[in-house]
């Protein structure tokens, strides 16, 4: 089954290879491409330094690509390893290899097939045996630091991987115990911050900045103009045109627009002597937060639980998802993003031939994405479930329970919270399909493992309780002198 799964995620990749070359670009492809701004982490500029001069766009896409198969072929192994059924080892890696959405970014000259691909990788050195020792769970940790280097979210990922070192000690709890879960957290949680503290250290040097990237002023604050009621938020008199009407913040664009739109208010208004617009728009966000906290939570839910549905549609509130679509002609995004701008930056990078659709190829290949070819909603949420169950049956302890079985549950709960940890984290500031795209990989890994971590509780429980009723036989009784007697 896997091998048929893998061979139309194969195929797939050829026509998107054929039908937009040498590759996709996007509005933030140039921050990657020109000159370094400091707007974004340096990770994926990396690799295009590598592969770029070497065979262009085109290189650099079917490098991303075979990340796209690779992460398939680690998840699928990993899986099995693990013993879970081959069925559903395939079903799980499926939406890497056929989701129209993953094969989109991959086709795209961005940074997040990258990240997906060291996310990859880290858990995979952390789960590949059933109790890693410390080498494994230090080098899954640095793989995991050193992808927030290619995109800033990747930092919540310091949240499971350490709980994740203290699952795995799995000896009695004791205080001796419990010291040696807390240096386990303490050796995973290092050897996470060590890449990022390198990179800071590097940065800091070049530019005096202590930052992984700047993403301008208050990134927070197109979240909570979104989420805010004007009418009863107390502002002071700088701050109160801050406060876009609902009206406004459809017009602009939603959230993203309240960020990036020329016309918004966070981009316009006067800052006042004395202070910067960052903390202007810092203070806005603090006091909507403070005296607002249930309507931006609910703000974030709202968004969250997109995911989840059936069918993908557009809403006015979000980033168009369109631009994460399949067309059959080739994507611009007037007004600062035309043909003319993307053909010029792609041969200033050396690009062998100009941008170029086949349009046969690409309607094949946006019909196939309109009309199903993405990952369900609800597939989503019942995998969002099963990890859930997998994680929560590691915490129930009883004699029936194996090691083996605890150490399941350990896996399935790094795989969960990472899937949480990173979809939440991006909600918080902003929804766009783009920053979904690890649930293509995590969640489905995480439902297979706690499908499987599951039924292995039900299995153990039930053999605990068969053992518990069958029948005792009578034994033979020596006597005194070494015979037997009834």
């Amino acid at each position: 089954m896997f091998a048929l799964v893998f061979a139309a995620g194969l195929a797939l990749r050829v026509l998107a290879e054929f039908a937009y070359r040498p590759a996709l670009l996007y509005i933030d492809s140039v921050k990657y491409l020109a000159a370094p701004d400091g707007s974004k982490p340096e990770g994926y500029r990396v690799l295009l330094r590598l592969l770029d001069p070497l065979g262009g766009f085109g290189l650099v896409a079917a490098a991303q690509h075979g990340f796209g198969l690779a992460m398939a072929g680690a998840g699928y192994a990993l899986l099995i390893r693990r013993r879970v059924p081959r069925w559903l080892a395939a079903l799980a890696v499926a939406p890497v290899l056929l989701d129209a959405y993953q094969l989109q970014l991959e086709q795209t000259i961005m940074p997040d097939v990258l990240f997906e691909t060291m996310i990859t990788a880290g858990l995979v050195l952390l789960l590949w045996r059933r109790r890693p020792g410390l080498p494994l769970v230090g080098a899954g940790a640095l793989v995991l630091g050193a992808a927030t280097t290619v995109r800033e979210i990747g930092a919540v990922l310091m949240v499971p991987v350490m709980i994740f070192a203290v699952l795995i000690v799995l000896s009695p709890l004791n205080t001796r115990r419990w010291r040696r879960r807390a240096g386990w957290a303490a050796l995973a949680g290092a050897c996470f911050a060590l890449p990022l503290l390198g990179y800071v250290a590097v940065t800091y040097g070049v530019t005096g900045h202590l930052r992984l990237a700047s993403n301008g002023p208050s990134p927070e604050y197109g979240r909570m103009a979104a989420a805010a009621d004007c009418a009863t938020l107390k502002l002071p008199a700088d701050e109160r045109a801050l406060c876009p009407s609902p009206a406004l913040t459809l017009q602009l664009g939603g959230v993203d627009g309240l960020l990036n739109n020329p016309q918004s208010p966070g981009l316009t208004v006067p800052v006042p002597a004395g202070t910067t617009r960052e903390k202007l728009l810092d203070s806005f966000s603090a006091a909507v937060l403070r005296q607002q906290p249930l309507r931006v939570a609910a703000a974030i839910a709202r968004d969250a639980v997109r995911l989840f549905a059936l069918t993908r549609d557009g809403s006015p509130e979000i980033t168009a998802i369109s631009r994460w679509q399949f067309q059959t002609v080739y994507p611009t995004y007037p007004p600062g993003f035309t043909m003319t701008v993307f053909t010029q930056l792609a041969r200033q990078n050396g690009s062998g031939s100009d941008l170029a659709v086949v349009k046969p190829v690409a309607a094949v290949l946006r019909d196939y994405q309109l009309h199903g070819g993405y990952t369900p909603g609800p597939l989503y949420a019942l995998a969002l479930a099963a990890g859930l169950g997998g994680s929560l049956s590691g915490l129930r302890r009883h004699r029936s329970f194996r090691a083996v079985d605890k150490e399941l549950a350990a896996a399935c709960t790094l795989v969960t919270l990472s899937a949480v940890v990173l979809l939440a984290g991006s909600d918080a500031f902003e929804f766009s399909w783009r920053y979904q795209l690890p649930a293509v990989i995590l969640l489905p890994l995480a439902g297979a493992l706690g499908l499987s971590a599951v039924a292995g509780r039900i299995t153990a429980a039930r053999n605990s309780q068969a053992a518990g009723k069958a029948p005792v036989r009578p034994t033979a009784a020596r006597t005194a002198s070494g015979g037997t007697g009834r």
